[in-house]
């Protein structure tokens, strides 16, 4: 272990660091301490604490283990450094590795789903999911006793309930009854002889119960008693009926079962109650119609029709036309034998068509049509066939479709509904029949993280259950405890892992780690406060500090001011991005680092730079607006909101609160549809107006922008169509006769065969993630020898491809073409990024800031709205200012932007403010307050008022 000769204490040392942008850093950070790298974006943080740092610790980790484990492993390459001294076991918690599984939710990823199914299993009480009466199983002792309480004197019969509602005449049963010694039975409620039993009639449902003893209530009855009973249930498989004599009504039966079932007799299929019985994952409990997904892909009628103006004859359903050509031949020779039958034109609108006849075109009819055709010789054919209907055919060719092209032509007319059996619940009826304190599984996985915690807290239990429970829910309420502190109470258990943004899914992995009591141990952490509210900010900070005073180092790699603040150590990489960067510019602690002048980010600590607040607002113009009416979906509650047009507008509120919902599921979807010719389906709301003042609207998400490692900035903006324009036109390539596609590495000719273009070679490991290797050919230059031969200002496409973009930028600064789209791109913080850099490794941050460079080179006529989700993600102060700059020239313009954001440097910036809360999930969902940022912050109940008045007063809490 490293030790500082100058403090003492155990230290984490790195000498020599060359990766990526990394000039030869040396650094020396404190052990068991809370360390955040900071700096501009792409000034090399990451490439220090995960290329360097984290990757040696793997590699060393992967070098202790065996030969034989190594082997599946693959070589685990040495990053570019020196040496790495004090180096602990070290984990990532980053945002890249959200599970995409379907079956994955909150609950099964944070193992909080295993205990309770478990709890579930051991106390839960069972249900006919049919009446809702209570199901248990009884021993033939347990059943005695219960009827020796008896009032003494009271007659009772013992039937065994053989036929229970089933058709038949049962005259073989009634002869086996009496040859087994059985006088009496009960037909239909009626008792009768079995020496002269009546006949039934066949197509009519009967109950038959044999009488298998009378016995009167006394305290001498037991033994009889318990006899009789074992005869009983011997003969039903487990099922007795008591019947009292001087009863009257339904209290006069009493049904037993050492079984579980229904006192009503309604069939059960829950043969057990274990912990697997509550797993949607497996057999035994998923529900068998959606096997325990939760939905269904079901073909959406909506989006099977064109507009409602347009003939069947002129295309109107699109997987069946032509495009612009109207029908294809055979479904319009289908379409016309229809409509020979119900009467209808090919050539009338489809609004103007009966709603019989849009059904039985949609989802099809049982009778035939003739299909009448020609020959090759001109002689008229006819046949019969049956009418599938366009959904039916729509589904069964998504069901055939043997190719990935195929399947995506079809499913663009599907979409995601929740199960029709199940109701989204993963579960067989009879398992969400099962209760814990009046509650199913299912019904407190979807409550709220916090109202979980506070059910599994107040949980009423019999003392047995309470006995048996107590350590199952000692372990589900830590770990729900540990979620709620990082933020995520308005989460729910039931929530599909796969709709986690990478922030949710990274906090999640922080408290699952925490929940492990790990000491020891170097973590290492990108961006947790991406996605969160200031005030859930601080709860974040105080589970770092929990982490870190359980004995562990922990690296962040931060940009929020309160995380700065509160490190033991804060390094500051810079002075700039990429080339420009790659140096320790401080690394010491945040008093020093506020006296650091040669610091961009000691600078705005320390208040010498800052993001000034407009001093002048532009005003809203009540007539030009958009409003949303009658919003709600989610947890929004019916609420009206005005969006005002060519202004900079912020819409904010606590994580969870309903900003997403309220933006891009009601407002951008709505916009979509109606100036895009999208076909989405809105979250629920009334009504859109005002869209009359727009004519597009720009999504610019966190998506990547790409999901292969073909994808890259390059490819995604266009600029590489114009690049390999420029290598075809230099006298080598013409000489040589390449013509632009020469200098794809998509397609054959110039790029390299032995790895299709990729630079790298994918190794199936079988039960282990796909290892990717450089291709041993080209040596990761994705082209052929001949192709890299081929050189523009003495730069080969491979090596321009390389090039950071800001360096890409000065480099084909003669080419307006190619400069402008890459001087965007700088402008938007991104100068740091390489040219081909994959998509694939590009954070949402940098994905969403490459859309938002592609949409700022299109033309703009004003009247364009572009719709933000948290654009400041993973940006410095400094980069945030840049991109104020960019997101304003888009206002003066006359266009519209609108943004979800939490930053308060966004936020003050903003000329209109939307804020939604007051708190997440089920206490969010309304509108708090609409104007300026001096207007929001005045506003009582308001947390993001609240934090904004420190910030406009220049007080900081």
């Amino acid at each position: 272990m490293s030790i500082s000769p100058v403090t003492g204490v155990p230290t984490l040392s790195v000498r020599g660091a060359r990766v990526h942008n990394l000039k030869n850093v040396d650094l020396e950070i404190p052990r068991d301490s809370l360390v955040v790298f900071t700096g501009l974006s792409g000034s090399g943080k990451s490439s220090l604490a995960f290329d360097t740092i984290f990757a040696e610790g793997q590699r060393r980790y992967v070098e202790s283990l065996s030969a034989y484990a190594r082997q599946f492993l693959g070589q685990v390459d040495r990053p570019d450094v020196d040496f790495i001294e004090g180096l602990s076991p070290a984990v990532s918690i980053d945002q890249k590795s959200t599970n995409r599984n379907p079956r994955s939710t909150v609950g099964t990823i944070t193992e909080i789903y295993d205990y309770m199914r478990l709890l579930w299993a051991r106390i839960g009480v069972p249900h006919c999911p049919v009446c809702g009466e209570k199901i248990q199983r009884q021993t033939v002792q347990q059943i005695a006793d219960q009827l020796m309480e008896l009032e003494t004197g009271t007659r009772y019969q013992v039937l065994s309930p053989i036929v229970s509602q089933k058709k038949g005449e049962f005259v073989d049963t009634f002869r086996e009854l009496a040859a087994a010694g059985y006088s009496r039975a009960v037909v239909d409620g009626d008792v009768i002889q079995l020496s002269d039993p009546p006949t039934l009639k066949k197509q009519v449902k009967h109950d038959i119960s044999v009488v298998v003893d009378r016995l009167v209530a006394s305290d001498d009855a037991l033994t009889r008693l318990t006899d009789s009973l074992e005869t009983a249930l011997r003969l039903t498989d487990g099922l007795v009926t008591i019947n009292l004599v001087d009863e009257t009504g339904p209290d006069a039966t009493r049904t037993f079962s050492e079984k579980l079932s229904c006192p009503n007799n309604h069939p059960l299929q829950l043969t057990e109650i274990e912990p697997r019985t509550f797993s949607f994952n497996a057999p035994f409990g998923a529900c068998p119609e959606c096997s325990g997904l939760g939905t269904r892909m079901s073909v959406d009628a909506d989006l099977l029709i064109a507009d409602p103006t347009v003939s069947l004859a002129d295309g109107v359903i699109l997987p069946w036309a032509q495009s612009g050509k109207g029908l294809f031949n055979y479904f319009e020779k289908l379409l016309l034998g229809l409509s020979l039958d119900l009467d209808f034109s090919l050539d009338t609108p489809w609004g103007e068509l009966s709603k019989e006849v849009q059904d039985a075109i949609l989802k099809g009819n049982n009778f035939e049509v003739t299909v009448k055709w020609k020959n090759r010789f001109g002689r008229e054919m006819k046949y019969s066939t049956g009418f599938e209907g366009v959904m039916p055919y729509i589904e069964r060719k998504f069901l055939e479709a043997e190719t990935d092209v195929q399947r995506q032509r079809f499913a663009n007319y599907l979409r995601e509904i929740p199960c029709p059996v199940c109701d989204g619940k993963r579960l067989k009826p009879e398992v969400l029949a099962v209760t814990v304190d009046g509650q199913n599984i299912s019904d407190v996985c979807e409550l709220s993280l916090a109202d979980s915690y506070a059910f599994m807290n107040t949980v009423v239990l019999s003392d047995r259950d309470a006995k048996i429970a107590a350590q199952v829910l000692r372990e589900i309420r830590v770990r729900l405890e540990f979620l709620i502190e990082v933020g995520l109470n308005y989460l729910n258990l039931s929530r599909a892992a796969a709709t986690l943004s990478g922030g949710e899914a990274q906090r999640i992995r922080l408290a699952t780690q925490i929940g492990s009591g790990l000491t020891g141990v170097l973590y290492v952490l990108d961006e947790p406060s991406i996605g969160l509210h200031q005030r859930d900010n601080r709860r974040l900070i105080e589970t770092l500090v929990k982490l870190k005073n359980l004995g562990n180092t922990l690296i962040v790699v931060e940009h929020d001011e309160d995380t700065i603040r509160t490190a033991d150590w804060v390094v500051d990489i810079g002075p700039g991005a990429g080339e420009h960067g790659g140096v320790v510019v401080h690394s010491g602690s945040y008093e020093e680092l506020l006296d650091n002048t040669d610091s961009v980010t000691g600078d705005y600590l320390a208040g010498r730079r800052s993001i000034a607040t407009p001093k002048k607002r532009r005003k809203v113009d009540k007539k030009r607006q958009v409003r949303v009416e009658g919003a709600k979906a989610n947890n929004l509650r019916n609420v009206t909101v005005d969006f005002p047009l060519g202004v900079f507008t912020a819409v904010t509120g606590v994580s969870g609160s309903g900003k997403s919902s309220l933006v891009n599921d009601i407002l951008y979807k709505v916009l979509a549809n109606e100036l895009n010719g999208a076909r989405q389906i809105p979250g629920k709301h009334t009504r859109v107006t005002g869209l009359e003042h727009l004519d597009k609207v720009v999504h610019v998400d966190q998506n990547p922008i790409g999901r292969t490692p073909r994808s890259n900035p390059a490819t995604y903006t266009g600029v590489f169509d114009k690049i390999r324009n420029l290598f075809a036109e230099t006298q080598d390539a013409k000489a040589r006769g390449y013509l632009p596609g020469r200098f794809s590495f998509n397609v054959k000719g110039g790029r390299c065969e032995n790895c299709s273009g990729d630079g790298t070679i994918k190794i199936e490991m079988n039960f282990l993630p796909d290892v990717y290797v450089a291709c041993e050919v080209c040596h990761g230059a994705r082209y052929n020898r001949e192709t890299l031969a081929v050189r523009y200002k003495g730069k080969n496409i491979a090596e321009v491809l390389d090039m950071p973009i800001s360096e890409a930028a000065d480099f084909f600064e003669a080419i307006g073409a190619i400069h402008r789209f890459l001087k965007t791109l700088v402008e938007v913080g991104l100068g740091y990024v390489r040219l081909g850099q994959s998509a694939t490794t590009l954070s949402g941050g940098e994905a969403q800031r490459v859309k938002l460079a592609t949409e700022l080179q299109k033309r703009s006529n004003g009247r364009s709205i572009y719709v933000l989700d948290e654009p400041t993600t993973g940006l410095h102060f400094e980069d945030v200012r840049k991109l104020l700059l960019v997101l304003n020239s888009l206002v003066d313009k006359g266009n519209t932007v609108l943004v979800i954001e939490h930053n308060l440097d966004v936020i003050k910036s903003a000329d209109h403010i939307i804020d939604i809360g007051p708190e997440g999930g089920a206490g969010g969902g309304q509108v708090l307050s609409t104007g300026t940022p001096e207007q929001l912050a005045k506003i009582e109940g308001s947390h993001t008022g609240f934090f904004l008045r420190e910030m406009l007063e220049g007080v900081r809490a």
